[in-house]
Formats: C-alpha cells, structure tokens, sequence
C-alpha cells in the first residue's frame, strides 16, 4: 500500500513539472510583461511537432531534438511578436485575447492540414522506457528525467531572472517604459527576447510532454487550460509559485483520477476553484 502511495506520489509529481514546464514561459509573458498570450500552447505544439518531424522523417534522438524544439518554437514567436504582438503591447486585455486565441484556432487548422489529425507517437530511448526498481519502489526513468529537467529549467529561469542584468531590464521595462527608453534600454529587443525565451521554453515543454499526453492538433488548446491554472492559481509572476502550484496540482490529479475515477478531473477544478477564492491574486503572489 504504501509503495503504490509512493509511486503514485511519484507521478503525479512528474506530471506537475510536466504542466510547469509547459506553463514557466506563460509565467513570464503573462505574470511579467502583463500580455495575455493565450497562443501560449500553439508554441507548446510547434515544438512537439518539431520533435515528431525530426524523429520521423530524419531519423534523430529524442535528447537532441529538444534544443531544436525550443529553438523552433521561439523563432515563431519571434515573427508573432514583431508583426503581430508588438501593437497590441498597450491594448486592452480583450483585444490581447481575442488575438492569440486565434491565433490558436489557427494553429489547429494548419497542424490538421500538415499532419493530420490523429495522436502523433514517437519512440524514446530504450533507457528512458526502463523503471528504476529501488527495494519495494518502482520509477519510471522518462518520469525521472522531467523532474530532473524541470529542476535544472526552475534554477536556471529563477537565477536569470532575478539576479542577471537581463533580468533586470525586463522589469525595468514591464514597470515604465518611457524610463526604460530613457535609460538607453531597447524595449522592443528585450520584450522580443523574453517572448522568445518564453515561447521557447513551451516548445520545449511540448516536446517532453508527447510521451505522456501524446500530441495532436487540438493539443495548444487543450492544455491551455492547465498553462493558465498554473499560472493563476500560482500568481502572476511568480516562478516558484508556479512550479509548486503545478507540483501540487499534478498530484492532486493523479492521486483523484486513482482513487475515485469517476469523477476524472472534476477534484482538479474544485481545488482550483477553492484556491482562487481563498487567494485571488494566487496562493503565491507577491504582496
């Protein structure tokens, strides 16, 4: 019993550093730069396709179709961003989302007509199938491998944004932009860059999260919902808030999907729900 409470415990713990990878970079777009970027999971789903065009038609590893992934997806936020976002930088948070939930719709539309609409498969790595058999306690080693990487992504996002030069100019920038620009700051690069980055990190996020939830063209907007629950319930540009909101939602959902299926994620919501009126501006944010 308690190694089936373990192991579940587990997964639902990689599950939730799979929601905060896919969710760290709308953190960033939306809790820092104020731009409600519903298109978020369009970025999530080129870099998953990038990942499945690469394995299946070139024949590459998982491991080194991940850079390119991310690298993908931000080049496509980039474009985005330069004809597209950058009007709308001051615009109502209506005309922010009317904009990139069709840019979502979309998406869907052009991955349809590319790809096709079934669940696109890829094959991992043999040492990625295995399970780690330590005394009673089975984990699976692609499970294993989104929590180490969530970890590394969290440091490496936390220590650049909070203790780089670059970190500081894109707050500088989100809290006044006309000092910004007086300061000699080129705002338009800097939003550019974090969009990409942001965006990047959701393509990379899309790539890792096939195995587990598979990919095909609704995908962007399917888990969207889970993007922006990570994101509220955590606080706005909170990137601790968010991966241990995503921590605790994960395993709230595989432990309610396990004991009482029936009502699937319903407890998800619920919990949410609560949370958010606990805490409106999320459980995490600053005060």
């Amino acid at each position: 019993m308690i190694a089936r409470q373990i192991s579940l415990l587990f997964d639902g713990f990689a599950y939730g550093m799979l929601l905060f990878v896919l969710s760290i970079g709308l953190s960033v777009t939306l809790g820092m730069m104020n731009f409600v970027n519903l298109a978020h999971g369009a970025f999530a789903m080129i870099g998953g396709y990038v990942t499945v065009t690469l394995m299946q038609k070139a024949g590459w590893p998982f491991l080194a179709t991940l850079p390119v992934a991310f690298l993908g997806a931000a080049v496509a936020s980039v474009v985005l961003e330069r004809v597209l976002y950058r009007r709308l930088y001051r615009a109502t948070d209506l005309d922010q989302s009317l904009l990139t939930i069709g840019i979502v719709f979309v998406s869907i539309a052009a991955a349809a007509f590319i790809f096709g609409t079934t669940q696109q498969p890829i094959e991992l790595p043999a040492y990625m199938r295995e399970r780690i058999v330590i005394g009673d306690f089975s984990f699976g080693a692609y499970r294993l491998f989104l929590i180490v990487s969530a970890l590394i992504i969290t440091a490496v996002v936390v220590l650049g944004l909070d203790y780089t030069r670059f970190g500081a100019q894109i707050r500088a920038c989100v809290d006044n932009q006309r000092m910004a620009r007086g300061l000699g700051l080129n705002v338009d690069r800097i939003f550019m860059l974090t969009f990409a980055i942001g965006s990047g990190l959701a393509g990379l996020g899309g790539a890792m999260a096939i195995e587990i939830v598979g990919l095909d063209p609704n995908f962007g907007l399917k888990y969207l919902v889970f993007m922006l629950i990570v994101v509220a319930v955590g606080g706005l540009a909170s990137i601790r808030g968010a991966f241990f909101t995503a921590a605790m939602l994960g395993i709230i959902d595989i432990f309610s999907k396990y004991y009482a299926p029936q009502v699937g994620s319903f407890v998800l919501y619920l919990v949410m729900v609560a949370l958010l009126v606990w805490r409106p501006n999320g459980v995490f944010a600053r005060r």
